[in-house]
């Protein structure tokens, strides 16, 4: 399935607008990387543990847009963004939404 940011696909004409698609993924950050990320704050630089838990759950999100927009018989997203949050004191929120469609080849 193709993704974009953007309003279409080079090469491509939007047949159909099918509506919003979305994916979201709550992870839950573990005691362990709560204490590293506290130490690094004492030193500065990259949390890795927070940025590799961050990386994946984006994956995981964009999986589950794609899978709602083929359900909805797209075949292709566009405006493709991501949004995220915190949820209580240990849990971060990311979801990636944009516009399923079905297009064609010009």
């Amino acid at each position: 399935m193709m993704i974009s940011t953007t309003e279409g696909l080079a090469g491509y004409e939007v047949t159909e607008v099918l509506g919003t698609t979305f994916g979201v993924v709550v992870r839950a950050r573990g005691l362990g990387g709560d204490i590293m990320a506290s130490l690094k704050g004492l030193v500065g630089g990259e949390v890795k543990q927070y940025t590799q838990m961050i990386e994946d759950a984006r994956k995981q999100a964009i999986d589950r847009m794609v899978q709602n927009a083929a359900e909805m018989g797209g075949n292709a997203v566009i405006m493709m963004r991501f949004d995220s949050g915190d949820i209580g004191q240990n849990m971060s929120e990311i979801v990636a939404y944009g516009t399923a469609v079905r297009v064609r080849k010009v």
